[in-house]
């Protein structure tokens, strides 16, 4: 399994922070439309992920729901095509809830910054760091990004978007 550290905070303007994207010198990877399907499991989240409608991967990954940065472990599988898998998954585990999101994303370094509007939820800003150089390196990175786009502890998100549209049902 692959390994980041990550953090998740509302955003009061994501003009703002595409602003600070370009200041520190973040690379613009593109805007993309995202469905992310959740399916029921025991442990972990599951999901379906579609882009754009023509890129699809199913990812697994173990992460703590507490507020703050937090370790997450993953894998991501390319999938040639979706539907069959998608009417498997629903039969075997059940569908928890779909996220539906409007991504830019930038990278800086070994940082995926993600500037995400979730529909029935509102603006956030993301940083998942690849942890490729040790934990320290990650942990001054997330810090060194944090301080940059002025990420307030009362901003800061536990869990993830499936969690928080779960609760709003």
């Amino acid at each position: 399994m692959q390994r980041n550290l990550e953090i998740k905070a509302t955003c009061p303007s994501l003009s703002v922070a595409r602003g600070i994207a370009r200041k520190i010198g973040a690379r613009y990877i593109g805007a993309m439309h995202q469905i992310d399907t959740y399916y029921r499991t025991r442990s972990g989240r599951l999901k379906v992920r579609e882009i754009d409608g023509k890129e699809f991967e199913l990812i697994y990954y173990e992460r703590p729901n507490r507020s703050g940065s937090r370790y997450s472990n993953y894998l991501v599988i390319p999938l040639p095509e979706v539907h069959t898998l998608k009417r498997s998954l629903r039969r075997a585990f059940g569908e928890l809830v779909v996220v539906r999101k409007e991504r830019e994303l930038f990278l800086f370094k070994n940082a995926r910054i993600h500037l995400d509007r979730v529909a029935r939820l509102g603006a956030f800003l993301e940083f998942e760091v690849l942890v490729r150089f040790g934990r320290k390196q990650s942990e001054e990175l997330l810090r060194f990004l944090k301080i940059q786009f002025d990420v307030r502890l009362d901003s800061v998100v536990a869990g993830s978007y499936s969690d928080m549209l779960l609760r709003e049902l």
